[in-house]
């Protein structure tokens, strides 16, 4: 195995989803269409985004030791992914997404994170000795706040880049800018960092340099249909998205940082990966799914010459 530069810490799911006209009102039920179950969780949805396009990935996290976490295994595994560091837990189930998603392409979400709320700053600790040649660290939200400051830590003692898609919003993120190169939020989660209500490129721009002042270099906002804004090391990019019909939205925005950061691996500039991360998540919402709907690198280099 390729040795791997790539250490995503984070967390694994099983995604069951049904397709439905619309999201249910609370008290509602709604019939729905298709169902189906995609492995899933933004820790290892990132960690197969970068796998696929062209970055060498390991993964350190936790998952139960059940049906859905041999099942997971063995699927994360393919992809070509480091496995050392993800534990099989004996006592808590498998992280499980119920997934709502409805005809426009939005979709609605609540996670049960059973074996991924276990994942300790020890464990990582443990792990992160496997992988000397680490120089980027892909953090997310859905694992315990202390070891994704724990992770954070490890790693610029090391001198790696630490990015951070601060997904789910959390209100004690703030306390990781110190640590953080590179931060990585939706429209959503950006206005609840900054409290700067975005409803453009300018006001986007705003939130970037909020943060840009919080002392993170790097400000990478993603804004759906109208791309993404960048703010790197004061110098404001604004970077257009293809335009697609969207199918399934679910795992845009971990297939956007998978993507940002295999490119950054090879060594692209942050405007060039951010403009490649839009492509590669374009091209995701156009599909069902998590980790089903994530592109290879062949696919990007294709639509990037249409």
């Amino acid at each position: 195995m390729r040795e791997s530069r790539i250490i995503v810490v984070g967390s694994l799911n099983m995604d069951m989803v049904v397709q439905a006209d619309r999201i249910p009102n609370p008290g509602e039920t709604v019939l729905g269409g298709t169902f189906f179950m995609s492995t899933g969780g933004k820790g290892a949805n990132q960690a197969v985004a970068a796998a696929r396009l062209g970055g060498n990935a390991a993964m350190i996290g936790k998952i139960g030791r059940d049906i859905f976490g041999s099942r997971y295994l063995q699927a994360i595994q393919e992809e070509g992914i480091d496995i050392q560091g993800i534990e099989q837990d004996s006592e808590e189930p498998s992280g499980i997404a119920l997934v709502i998603v409805e005809r426009s392409g939005e979709n609605a979400i609540v996670v049960a994170p059973g074996a991924n709320a276990g994942l300790r700053p020890e464990d990582v600790e443990q792990q992160f000795h496997r992988y000397p040649e680490g120089k980027i660290l892909l953090l997310q939200l859905e694992i315990p706040m202390e070891t994704v400051v724990f992770a954070a830590q490890q790693a610029k003692k090391r001198g790696m880049l630490v990015l951070l898609n601060p997904a789910p919003a959390n209100d004690a993120v703030t306390s990781l800018f110190p640590l953080i190169d590179i931060i990585t939020p939706n429209l959503h989660e950006a206005e609840q960092m900054t409290g700067v209500k975005i409803t453009d490129i300018a006001s986007a721009k705003c939130a970037a340099q909020y943060l840009s002042a919080k002392g993170v270099r790097h400000v990478v906002i993603t804004l759906g249909e109208l791309g993404a804004v960048l703010l790197d090391d004061g110098e404001f990019h604004h970077v257009p998205v293809p335009r697609v019909t969207a199918l399934d939205t679910t795992a845009a925005g971990d297939v956007f940082n998978g993507a940002l950061a295999a490119a950054i691996i090879q060594e692209k500039s942050l405007v060039d990966a951010t403009a490649f991360a839009c492509k590669a998540a374009a091209i995701a919402v156009t599909r069902l799914g998590a980790q089903s709907s994530i592109p290879y690198l062949h696919e990007v280099m294709q639509y990037q010459e249409t």
